[in-house]
């Protein structure tokens, strides 16, 4: 941490609809209404910090969460444990020096405080006792434990642990003789997946779940076998039992889709399956009164994008019920009321994460809070939040204009601001804000909803140039929600436009889904529609277009060269170019496959080639340049340097820029995300006419 120091913060906001993330609120003594302060810039980059994984403790006294700041030596991000009380008082670090700690969870009695930590170097088990500051290394593992959870009792506590297996092997070699210095031995690859974005070549092996003494000791493995577990697991409260959600399906590399929950006896190792729906369950939360398994469940119909239920079991009859049917949203992050008798969900809606109550009728009532700010480049949903004693709610508070803060729900009473950790930065930085949009799509009406941002000393009596910048996914969601890059964009005098076209998660099942067999396609139309209906405001210039995307948002970046020159440049980063190249080389190439197609590519090629982006390369113009991490395994380097080719035999004016050691999120150090901005803007510079101020408007 490089200027951070400890403060008391106390901060009662009220929240409307959007208040907590598009409100104007002076903080700290900082005045967010000047007008001659300096624009956010690159530099700034190493300056931010961010609140993430809040955790009440059991009286509901006090909050516990990570605190994430940019050390700029290192170039890496630093991450410490801070505690708060809920009255803002008491704000300090509880954890912290050397490494990087994460995952803070308070025993039951509220004693103690488990975490990891890589402080002495492998990712290790600790536990902290609050009175006396004693800390314990719980394990010794040869691979970092992760998903941590107590049990009841407070005596022990469960996560899972890849557990390697011994690799294939084809070929016996011969004896190398004594002193020799040979080449490393063949790899042997048996499986369809044997690399994954952000963890590289992966050894064979599967996560299991164990289970060691809260004091130190030997962890037992309770799981076993080829099949994968994923996601978080729950205790029963007899302490006798553990449920997690696998994949146990012969040949589960052909079942992507069907995990189901089963619980691990402790006291006979046997397994026991709790669930059988077509599609995946997952996210288990057993009710403090162990009546109840709350679980979420999707479908597994072959389309791009299954709505994730929440569901409940009656572990007495085995009744299993859905609680939100009627919400066409997909639901995650299942935490229960201390009586038993609600359970608290988070759901993405109209581009922000929001949190509500969902009774055991199915009642829901969403709380006006709106989570944000952990999802730092670009402005997608983010957020995280927990339930403690007396049912006190920690989460992160969401801005357009700042990460995330600490922030706290109280029945009957006003949310309360907890922490302040960026007003010394940004309050002393012309943020720019947000401005929502809407307007129907030119291919069928369809309305879509968008966001601008204006750069600082904006002037509606001027005309700017534009960035449109396009989400990933397909299936997310973009809203009124922090983003470093749009920042650093409007900064350096753009104005920035993002969007949520067709495709998009937040607005219901049949909207995702109305890009099904045909992405990219009319979503093409909803993003230049919303462009003109933006040009039509009078401010941006029609002459001076940009265009930039990554992932999802870089195929359509790709796809709309290839239909219109209207954009002086674009920015395609991290692309999808060749759909049939894609499938078989990406990470998840089967799940894709299977997902987005109907057929296998030598089976229906056209259906591939028709929807490639490389496909329209022909009719290219724009100067295009391509931006990807070398390690990238989800759209891997091929599929960039492909369309690099293509652009390059038609003598297209193009670079390709390679981010070295980054996979797809591109930001493995901060620097990675300077470096990503700063390439784009620059490539944007070559192309903007009348480089510097903005143009005088027509009527002028």
């Amino acid at each position: 941490m490089t200027r951070k120091t400890t403060h008391r913060t106390r901060f009662t906001l009220v929240f409307g609809a959007l208040a907590s993330s598009l409100s104007t609120v002076a903080l700290f003594g900082y005045s967010a209404l000047a007008t001659d302060l300096p624009a956010f810039s690159a530099e700034d980059v190493f300056e931010m910090e961010y609140a993430n994984d809040p955790q009440v403790s059991p009286d509901g006294s006090r909050v516990a969460y990570v605190r994430s700041s940019m050390d700029i030596m290192t170039d890496r991000t630093r991450r410490t444990i801070w505690v708060v009380d809920v009255d803002g008082d008491n704000h300090r670090p509880l954890v912290s020096g050397a490494g990087n700690f994460s995952s803070p969870r308070w025993s039951p009695s509220g004693d103690r405080l488990a975490y990891l930590s890589n402080a002495e170097g492998k990712t290790q088990l600790f536990v902290q006792w609050l009175e006396g500051g004693e800390t314990a290394k719980v394990t010794t593992l040869p691979q970092s434990p992760r998903s941590i959870v107590w049990s009841p009792d407070g005596k022990h506590i469960a996560f899972t642990r890849f557990v390697p297996a011994p690799p294939p092997t084809l070929a016996d070699m011969p004896t190398k003789p004594k002193g020799a210095k040979w080449a490393e031995p063949a790899t042997v690859v048996d499986r369809m997946t044997f690399r994954f974005d952000g963890g590289g070549y992966l050894p064979t092996g599967n996560q299991q779940v164990f289970v060691v003494p809260a004091d130190g000791g030997t962890p037992r493995q309770m799981t076993s076998g080829d099949y994968p577990i994923s996601g978080s697991v729950s205790w029963m409260p007899d302490n006798e039992s553990i449920v997690f959600s696998s994949n146990r399906r012969e040949n589960v590399e052909y079942h992507p889709r069907q995990n189901d929950l089963y619980a691990a006896s402790l006291t006979t190792g046997e397994l026991t399956q709790m669930t059988d729906h077509a599609g995946p369950e997952g996210n288990p939360a057993v009710s403090p009164n162990g009546r109840y398994l709350a679980y979420t469940s999707a479908s597994d119909k072959r389309q791009g994008y299954n709505r994730a239920d929440l569901r409940v079991m009656d572990l007495t009859s085995g009744e299993s019920r859905s609680l939100t049917a009627d919400l066409d949203r997909s639901v995650s992050d299942i935490q229960w009321s201390a009586d038993s008798k609600s359970v608290w969900i988070r759901y993405n809606d109209l581009g922000m994460a929001r949190v509500a109550e969902v009774d055991l009728k199915g009642n829901l009532k969403q709380a006006d809070s709106v989570l944000g700010g952990t999802a730092l480049g670009r402005p997608y949903t983010s957020g995280t939040f927990s339930v403690g004693g007396k049912d006190r709610i920690a989460y992160t508070l969401g801005r357009d204009d700042r990460p995330a803060d600490l922030a706290l729900m109280r029945s009957g009473k006003q949310p309360l601001q907890l922490t302040d950790l960026n007003s010394d930065l940004m309050g002393q930085r012309e943020m720019s804000r947000v401005e929502r949009m809407v307007w129907p799509s030119s291919h069928d009406g369809l309305e879509i909803e968008g966001w601008v941002m204006k750069p600082p000393g904006f002037d509606p009596e001027k005309q700017y140039p534009m960035i449109l910048e396009i989400h990933g996914g397909p299936h997310s969601a973009y809203g009124p929600n922090y983003s470093t890059e749009a920042q650093l964009f409007a900064a350096a005098g753009y104005v920035v436009f993002y969007t949520n076209p067709r495709g998009s998660t937040s607005y219901g099942e049949k909207f995702a889904n109305e890009i099904d067999l045909a992405y990219p396609g009319y979503d093409y139309d909803d993003l230049i529609s919303g462009v003109d209906a933006l040009i039509d405001k009078g401010y941006v210039d029609s002459e001076q277009l940009f265009v930039t995307g990554g992932s999802g948002g870089g195929v359509l970046t790709a796809w709309i060269v290839g239909k219109t020159d209207r954009f002086r440049a674009a920015v395609v980063a991290k692309p999808v170019i060749n759909w049939a190249s894609f499938v078989l080389t990406a990470d998840l190439n089967y799940f894709f496959a299977t997902t987005w197609f109907d057929a296998a590519p030598w089976e229906d090629y056209e259906s591939y080639w028709k929807r490639s982006p490389l496909s329209l390369v022909g009719n290219v113009s724009t100067p295009t340049m391509l931006l990807t991490g070398e390690e990238d395994y989800r759209t891997p380097m091929s599929e960039t340097e492909q369309y690099y080719q293509a652009l390059k035999h038609r003598g297209i004016d193009t670079l390709m820029v390679r981010i070295p050691g980054a996979s797809h999120s591109i930001y493995a150090r901060p620097s990675n995300l300077i470096a990503k901005v700063n390439n784009i803007l620059a490539w944007f510079e070559r192309y903007r006419g009348n480089v510097g101020d903005a143009q005088e408007g027509a009527a002028e």
